[in-house]
């Protein structure tokens, strides 16, 4: 991971600032995180050794409510990563009209290559040496890469011993019987199919004559390739971090995830009931997906996956970025000038902080919605800011992440600017801001 990530982050800013009168004392606010911390775990093997893990917690911004954000287990976590996905979360938050900041958290470590038994132990410690910096209204924990439900209901459980009080808002993304919610799990997935739901018939695509691609084929993008599959789309090619497959007449998603969930391994088959047949494919690399001629490219696994290396060898007409910062800032220069349309990861990835949304609330009221009202109320949101940030781009003719970016900026400049800027304590007034929808 570059150690210049976060600044790379940063200057996606830029184009944006040209579109929104924001003072200066926000964008000074903005340019660096609020908190980061690095702690030390310490984490006792089944084979009774004792090995130190490096963990991060960062609340970039906390203006608009307390911190929000995932924590991923990876062996390549570095602080200046975490530091990046905190920042795209301020903007995702702001994006979505959440009454939340953006965080992110961390651990540098192998989750495969750990016990289960080990993995609640890092869990937990990880938890017993960030309590004091998280909670309810402070910031708020939710799963990530190589992190899932049972992973957040221990690190829930060992803030509510730590507290001595059944703390269930402090973490999103848990299991059900531990307060919540449902449709968390495919949240991500089902926010981005809204995104592109409705943005079809303004890219004049019809799902059936509509090809894609998706690199990942994980939490996210397994869930996104079938929701796709069953509303027609053709999905002509997945991957995993092994590599993917591809079939010019489309792949049937349905037999091949329940294929890798029992062999955990990636094949192009058709299953009646449990006899698996393998169909007709090509192997390829994560690297020839990306390149591959097609209506839709959905990077869905790790950042930095679309660079100046490999920009041009992208021929898809449309880009929606389910993972975190899959396209660097000099790719997205030709992206756009090539004409290719990218739809960004603070709008289109933002379902799964939205539903972590709604759980956190109905963990404060004690009151759990029915799946049909998650997916009513996520869709309405989704959609509404995916409609807000098409207009926003055509009105003053930059990009979608451009015009995303000047619809978080907005929101954010009115919050930090209420509390005070130069020009109020010098002028005494408060800097009118562009109009934005709220």
């Amino acid at each position: 991971m570059s150690d210049s990530l976060l600044v790379d982050a940063g200057t996606r800013l830029q184009a944006a600032m040209k579109h929104v009168s924001i003072s200066e004392d926000a964008i000074a606010r903005l340019k660096h995180p609020k908190m980061s911390l690095s702690v030390s775990i310490p984490v006792r093997m089944d084979d009774g050794s004792l090995t130190i893990v490096q963990g991060y917690r960062v609340r970039y911004d906390d203006t608009r409510g307390p911190g929000k954000g995932g924590v991923r287990y990876h062996p390549n976590v570095t602080l200046d990563e975490v530091q990046s996905l905190a920042f795209w979360m301020t903007f995702k938050c702001a994006v979505l009209n959440l009454p939340f900041g953006g965080a992110k958290g961390g651990v540098t470590v192998n989750p495969k290559a750990l016990s289960k038994l080990e993995l609640e132990r890092l869990s937990r410690g990880y938890i017993d040496a960030i309590a004091d910096f998280i909670g309810p209204d402070v910031d708020i924990l939710a799963p990530d890469v190589y992190t899932n439900a049972m992973i957040m209901g221990w690190m829930m459980d060992q803030y509510s011993i730590i507290r001595r009080q059944i703390s269930p808002a402090v973490v999103t993304g848990k299991p059900i019987t531990m307060g919540g919610s449902v449709g968390r799990d495919v949240a991500t997935a089902t926010g981005a199919y809204f995104v592109i739901e409705s943005m079809a018939p303004k890219l004049d695509l019809i799902p059936q004559y509509t090809t894609i691609a998706i690199q990942g084929f994980g939490k996210a993008g397994a869930v996104l390739a079938e929701l796709l599959a069953k509303a027609g789309y053709k999905v002509v090619a997945i991957s995993d971090s092994q590599g993917g497959i591809y079939a010019k007449k489309g792949l049937d998603i349905p037999s091949i995830r329940r294929y890798k969930m029992s062999s955990q391994s990636l094949q192009a088959v058709y299953c009646q009931d449990t006899v698996c047949n393998i169909v007709e494919h090509e192997q390829l690399t994560n690297a020839e997906l990306l390149a591959l001629d097609v209506d839709i490219l959905i990077p869905a696994a790790l950042e930095n996956q679309i660079t100046q290396e490999n920009v041009n060898d992208v021929r898809a007409r449309y880009i929606f970025e389910v993972a975190n910062g899959p396209i660097n800032s000099e790719a997205d220069k030709v992206l756009d000038s090539k004409g290719i349309l990218v739809f960004p990861d603070i709008l289109v990835n933002a379902g799964g902080v939205t539903v972590s949304y709604f759980e956190w609330v109905q963990n404060r009221s004690g009151l759990y919605w029915k799946m049909a009202k998650v997916h009513e109320n996520l869709k309405q949101k989704m959609v509404e800011e995916s409609q807000y940030i098409w207009s926003i781009a055509k009105e003053l003719a930059v990009s979608l992440r451009t015009a995303a970016y000047v619809h978080a900026l907005n929101r954010l400049g009115e919050a930090l600017n209420a509390k005070g800027t130069r020009d109020y304590y010098v002028n005494g007034r408060i800097p009118a801001l562009n109009s934005s929808p709220n």
